[in-house]
């Protein structure tokens, strides 16, 4: 199983709204994926203060690399993906990407 966690430096600018609007539509779009076994999304509580200025993250569970593949070229990942950089600061120098084999 692949883990692919995405965490986020949302944009001042970029509104909770804006932010559950793109996590919303991903999680939709990824649900519907064969292979997707969970999404999840919300804000980053940082207890232990080691990711400042990382706001939001989302989690997607994928039960095999192919899967995951599948998610990456698809043109609506790619399309959402634009959106959601649009929104990080400095585009995707605002976004941490970690893919744990699980």
């Amino acid at each position: 199983m692949i883990l692919h966690c995405v965490f986020c430096q949302f944009r001042a600018e970029a509104d909770q709204q804006m932010r559950d609007g793109v996590m919303g539509e991903l999680d939709a779009f990824a649900s519907g994926l064969e292979g997707v076994i969970s999404f999840d999304f919300g804000p980053n509580r940082d207890f232990e203060g080691k990711s400042v200025g990382f706001t939001d993250g989302f989690v997607i569970r994928f039960a095999n690399r192919s899967a995951l593949d599948t998610y990456a070229e698809h043109p609506t990942h790619k399309a959402l993906g634009a959106r959601l950089c649009a929104l990080c600061v400095g585009g995707t120098d605002g976004i941490m990407v970690f893919d744990l084999t699980v």
